[in-house]
């Protein structure tokens, strides 16, 4: 860089912090902004990108790093030139044992089947099997014997609760950081991750020409207890975790407010390497870029065996709480880098790699009540109320306790002493109670015989069944729940139309069931405080769209009993209209393939109703869709490519919604079921994939495709 180019940076990274510094007086202070938002934008964009080029000739006063400056930019994306992968988990040594398992017998199976190719090269059959090792006698036929074939070493490291992020380095110039994101695409915190203290602007002389180094951003403990004093200080809530926190800090759009959490960096792995030296070892890689001054956390250590880091496993669970900043698990890698290029990656993890996740933390708390929730579809559910408590990164005051028999088996009883646990660290579960402190002569806890909704409704329960059930169709708990379901994104999908208007509504007496959506006095509702002309009409264009939605949609928002998204799609290409569906009987509604006897049962049972009937003739008049898919690739005269094959599709693909993939599909021939079984011809993988779905095509052995393969699929009908 000469010195005429530094001096026109640093000319123009002056011009823009002032530019920046005016039009952020006119438009915050002076109300009367003189650019569009869109040029604003361009400007801190092109300033972050000079400092991020040029970061000494930083200045302290420049709007991405001062405190109280506007917001950066909405982060751009970053496309991953190496995807950045998810890693597939183990919850036990058996599951730790089986990875390892998995990934020896696939590297027998690729060096076996290479030594066949070469030999197959050299004129030589190779038979496996032959006695002795003997030759078969027959001129040209040796044997093969199964290749020896070992993991080699194991590195060992900590998973930190934290945020994936990438680092991108060119000539040793930090140009670029983004999340890990979907994997394929991220966004660009470059001026966030520059105010981190742990991450090296400019690595050392002699480094690649490109490094991009994968790491974890997270939260020291101290810095998170630093900062709830604060929130306590100016009385504002405290943070809920280290984790969400570090998460939340760290996609700031203002960069000086990501300086004032004390974020750090841990660097685990590379991505895109172009120049520098030759690696053969994942723990050589760690060396070389703690040797280029990147923060590698010293706890990682190198195991001769899966027994070796079952014993890193066990020392991470004991020390858990010892480390300054929060794990959630261990993670497992081979260490030779050939054997990982080998092994190679499912959709969605390496081959070659797995985490380990630590046994979700338990605490004990009082349990003041157990009450019990009316579901849309009138499933009673019994629930804790706790004292709140910290547990698995979160406060718990409520927690589920399933049903009559679960809270019977558990013989916990409200005033009990409780042992409560974050299963998945996600859901509250309420194990059982600690009988040492249970006072004496606690009464048991009985389960309601009647509704708590004011209409006093029995709770029945049928037989064969665990759950109790509240039949009264126009109960007020059953039915917000019911409205809210039926205007649901995968049900009706009305926007403008949720829990708290749901609630309002209600109350008021405006909506007594889901037919009364589409008579609501407009009138009423714009004299309703927080209402509008706008919000009334906006609400109005929603619920009208809704009218036409695909027969399918319907059915779920109709809300029956053991019927779901997908079996609702089956039962209405089956049948192609409510009215058949409606009429059918129970054998007949059986015999559509997918729904079983027990849900053709609740089928009928539900048209049966004479209010369920009364709502559906109500639909009717306000005339939504009851005569099947209004599909648009209906009206076209596609080929038959997908003719006999059944396409399960999970993610986003790019041109078409949820509904329309498997339209598509459809027209062309296939079928296009939400779930995977044997009969899955090929799974399509696109934005944010389903894991179980791609697991169960992993074992299952069933191809995987992308989106450009997914396409080439229904162009051609040949698979790849």
């Amino acid at each position: 860089m000469t010195t005429g180019e530094d001096d026109r940076a640093e000319e123009r990274i002056a011009e823009l912090i002032e530019l920046i510094r005016y039009h952020d007086q006119r438009y915050h202070s002076d109300d009367a902004s003189e650019i569009p938002d869109a040029d604003f934008d361009q400007l801190k964009r092109e300033l972050i990108e000079l400092e991020t080029a040029h970061p000494e000739l930083g200045r302290p006063d420049s709007p991405t790093q001062t405190v109280g400056a506007d917001p950066s930019t909405l982060f751009a994306p970053v496309k991953h030139r190496v995807p950045m992968m998810s890693l597939d988990n183990a919850f036990d040594r058996g599951e730790l044992i089986a990875w390892a398992d998995r990934a020896r017998r696939r590297l027998v199976a690729i060096h076996a089947r290479r030594a066949a190719e070469e030999a197959s090269n050299q004129g030589v059959l190779l038979l496996a099997g032959e006695p002795d090792g003997k030759e078969a006698g027959d001129e040209g036929l040796a044997e093969i014997e199964e290749p020896s074939v070992q993991l080699g070493d194991l590195v060992c490291e900590l998973k930190f609760d934290g945020l994936a992020v990438s680092l991108r380095y060119e000539n040793g110039r930090l140009v670029q950081a983004a999340t890990r994101g979907n994997g394929r695409v991220g966004e660009d915190i470059t001026a966030n991750i520059l105010t981190l203290k742990s991450v090296p602007h400019l690595l050392p002389a002699g480094a690649p020409q490109v490094l991009e180094v994968r790491g974890e951003v997270y939260l020291p403990l101290a810095a998170f207890d630093v900062l709830n004093a604060q929130q306590e200080a100016e009385g504002k809530p405290r943070y809920a975790n280290p984790r969400n926190t570090a998460a939340g800090s760290l996609r700031q759009k203002d960069p000086t407010v990501t300086a004032t959490r004390g974020l750090s960096m841990w660097c685990y792995s590379v991505g895109e390497v172009q120049g520098g030296p030759t690696l053969t070892t994942h723990s050589a890689t760690l060396e070389y870029l703690e040797g280029l001054a990147l923060p590698v956390n010293p706890e990682t250590v190198t195991a001769d065996s899966v027994d070796a880091a079952w014993e890193f496993v066990n020392e991470c669970e004991a020390r858990r709480h010892d480390l300054p900043y929060e794990i959630d698990g261990a993670v497992i890698k081979i260490d030779r880098l050939d054997l990982q290029q080998e092994l190679g990656s499912t959709s969605r993890a390496p081959r070659w790699a797995v985490a380990y996740k630590l046994p979700p933390e338990e605490k004990t708390t009082k349990l003041h009540r157990i009450q019990v929730s009316i579901g849309s579809k009138g499933k009673a559910t019994p629930f804790a109320v706790l004292e709140p408590v910290f547990v698995g990164g979160s406060t718990v005051e409520m927690a589920t306790l399933h049903n009559q028999d679960q809270v019977k088996a558990k013989d916990v009883r409200p005033g009990d002493t409780v042992v409560v646990r974050k299963a998945g660290d996600v859901i509250p579960e309420v194990l059982g109670p600690v009988l040492a402190e249970r006072p004496d002569e606690l009464p048991e806890w009985d389960f309601p015989e009647i509704c708590p909704c004011p209409h006093q409704q029995p709770l029945v329960r049928e037989e064969g069944d665990a759950a109790h059930y509240c039949y009264f169709p126009r109960c007020p708990e059953q039915l917000r729940g019911w409205i809210e379901h039926f205007a649901a994104r995968n049900a009706l999908d009305i926007e403008h139309l949720g829990e708290q208007r749901v609630g309002l509504f209600i109350d008021l007496g405006f909506i007594s069931d889901v037919s009364d959506i589409y008579s609501l006095d407009y009138e009423r509702i714009r004299k309703l405080e927080g209402f509008g002309e706008l919000s009334a009409a906006n609400l109005a264009a929603a619920i009208e769209a809704s009218k036409q939605q695909p027969l399918a949609r319907l059915l779920v928002g109709l809300n029956i009993r053991h019927l779901g998204d997908t079996t609702s799609e089956l039962l209405a290409d089956a049948l192609g209209d409510l009215d058949k569906i409606m009429a059918a009987t129970v054998e007949e509604l059986a015999e559509v393939d997918g729904i079983g006897p027990i849900m053709a049962e609740s089928v009928h049972e539900f048209f049966q109703s004479e209010i369920n009937r009364e709502i559906i003739e109500k639909l009717r008049a306000a005339g939504l869709n009851f005569a099947g898919d209004a599909s648009p690739y209906e009206a076209q005269a596609l080929p038959q490519t997908l003719e006999g094959m059944t396409i399960v599709v999970t993610g986003g693909l790019e041109g078409y919604t949820r509904d329309g993939v498997g339209a598509a599909i459809k027209a062309r021939g296939g079928k296009s079921p939400g779930s995977v079984s044997s009969k899955t011809t090929a799974v399509v993988v696109g934005e944010n994939p389903g894991a179980s779905k791609l697991d169960k095509a992993e074992k299952l052995g069933i191809p995987v495709l992308d989106e450009a393969q997914f396409h080439r699929l229904i162009e051609t009908g040949e698979l790849p």
